[in-house]
């Protein structure tokens, strides 16, 4: 990859990007966010728009949320990629997507300063089944997030609704 266009009619919105130059937004200079804490950072996934019942993705949507800020699901990988490579989302994950879905956002992000790799850390390939893209600064503590999920280890029980309403009256009672 080489060059890289993503624009967004809705916002008006040119990101770009060509090897070794940098990143830009509307022609100005772009960087990914300096969060440097999975607690304190935005994330953003997907979900497929058929079979969504056989992708295994709302499991890692439940407990990302629990150790997140918040993650959010605009239904455009390729814009979810550029809002990391701007700084507007700490981290993208998601599973099965096509080259089509990725190239332009994976070089905005490289070219912006952040990392992208797939769950375990490997080099990210364009026929790549699965991507995990970041500002860099958390991709260490998602990588370990991913390898205890695919373990099975530390996963967050859910609440029962019970459990739910005496943790928030609790909460409220501070």
């Amino acid at each position: 990859m080489v060059a890289a266009v993503i624009y967004d009619p809705m916002r008006d919105e040119l990101f770009s990007a060509s090897r070794g130059s940098g990143a830009q937004l509307n022609g100005k200079p772009m960087h990914v966010s300096r969060i440097g804490q999975l607690a304190e950072s935005l994330l953003a996934t997907g979900f497929p728009s058929r079979k969504r019942h056989a992708n295994p993705n709302i499991h890692f949507y439940q407990e990302f949320t629990l150790r997140s800020h918040g993650v959010r699901r605009a239904g455009s990988a390729a814009l979810d990629l550029a809002y990391v490579a701007c700084g507007r989302f700490d981290a993208f994950w998601e599973f099965n997507l096509n080259p089509w879905d990725t190239a332009a956002g994976i070089l905005l992000i490289q070219e912006a300063g952040g990392r992208v790799t797939d769950f375990a850390g490997g080099k990210f390939q364009l026929n790549s089944r699965e991507v995990l893209a970041s500002n860099g600064l958390i991709h260490a503590e998602l990588m370990d997030l991913f390898a205890d999920m695919f373990a099975g280890r530390d996963l967050a029980p859910l609440l029962t609704p019970q459990e739910f309403a005496r943790r928030r009256a609790a909460a409220a009672g501070r």
